[in-house]
């Protein structure tokens, strides 16, 4: 973690992206002390997110999780907090309690998005996140928030890549002053091997288009994803741990699609076959009420 934050801070990144549930947050904590005690780079230089775990997702609980990911990111405040998915499930009578991976907890039916955000909202009120927004939210549950909301969620952040281009979600957000941050931007490689279901995926790094435009720009495939992503106006999240290719996904800015070429990738879309994270990856998630994809 150390040497990847390091790499990345080199490179030129300022955005970091975690959350209570990826178990991370303590490493990335105990780096980022490293850092600001070095001098390298100051707090507010950094813009850090992180996220309410799915067994989190009522009013009441919003304050003790994010309390909870800030111990251990050794920090006072997050500059984005994010409800991590509209789906909530149920969490032992002990909020202290370890809980398994969200599959093997049983679905909170009574989900309730718009007391949820009446949590947010109090974490910006006593100082510990400086905005707050949403996570794989459809346009209808993002209304319902806008429609009901003291202070407005500032960002989506969901799954975007060349087969799921999410063209009217992007607009609506667009229309409405929140911003747009793709996750899995590469169609998440690295998690194949270890779910079954996903074996078949789409896989955008290998897609013949993407490689053919590569070869004219002189570029990686995965560059190409990221600029195009780019020029669609949405921020992104690549994931990744290994130092050449954390420099090479921000080397980006130093050349643009021509407009034929920005075309091709957009005719790439599959719409909703393209997703990865649907209902094939989230198992019993998809007969909650407020799963937010189609079934």
């Amino acid at each position: 973690m150390e040497t990847a934050l390091n790499t990345a801070l080199d490179a030129g990144y300022r955005h970091f992206d975690t959350a209570y549930r990826y178990n991370n947050e303590a490493d990335i904590g105990r780096s980022l002390k490293k850092i600001f005690e070095s001098g390298k780079i100051k707090r507010e230089e950094l813009f850090i997110v992180t996220k309410l775990p799915n067994h989190g997702n009522r009013r009441g609980d919003v304050e003790y999780f994010l309390k909870k990911s800030l111990e251990a990111l050794q920090l006072d405040y997050v500059d984005l907090y994010l409800v991590h998915s509209p789906m909530g499930y149920k969490r032992p009578d002990d909020i202290a309690q370890e809980v398994p991976n969200f599959t093997e907890l049983e679905l909170d039916m009574e989900t309730d998005l718009v007391e949820l955000w009446k949590g947010m909202e109090a974490q910006v009120d006593a100082g510990r996140a400086k905005y707050i927004g949403i996570s794989k939210f459809n346009s209808k549950q993002i209304q319902r928030i806008l429609d009901n909301c003291r202070i407005r969620p500032v960002n989506l952040q969901m799954e975007m890549q060349i087969y799921l281009q999410e063209k009217e979600l992007v607009s609506f957000c667009q229309d409405n002053d929140i911003t747009v941050t793709a996750f899995s931007p590469f169609g998440s490689p690295g998690i194949r091997p270890l779910v079954k279901t996903l074996s078949d995926a789409p896989a955008p790094l290998e897609d013949p288009v993407i490689k053919d435009i590569a070869n004219k720009y002189n570029k990686q495939p995965s560059q190409i994803i990221l600029r195009f992503l780019v020029e669609c106006g949405v921020g992104i999240i690549p994931k990744s741990s290994n130092p050449v290719r954390i420099q090479q996904n921000i080397d980006v800015f130093d050349f643009e699609l021509t407009k034929e070429d920005f075309e091709r990738i957009r005719a790439l879309d599959r719409g909703e076959d393209g997703r990865v994270f649907g209902k094939v990856f989230m198992g019993n998630s998809a007969n909650h009420p407020e799963y937010p994809f189609p079934k």
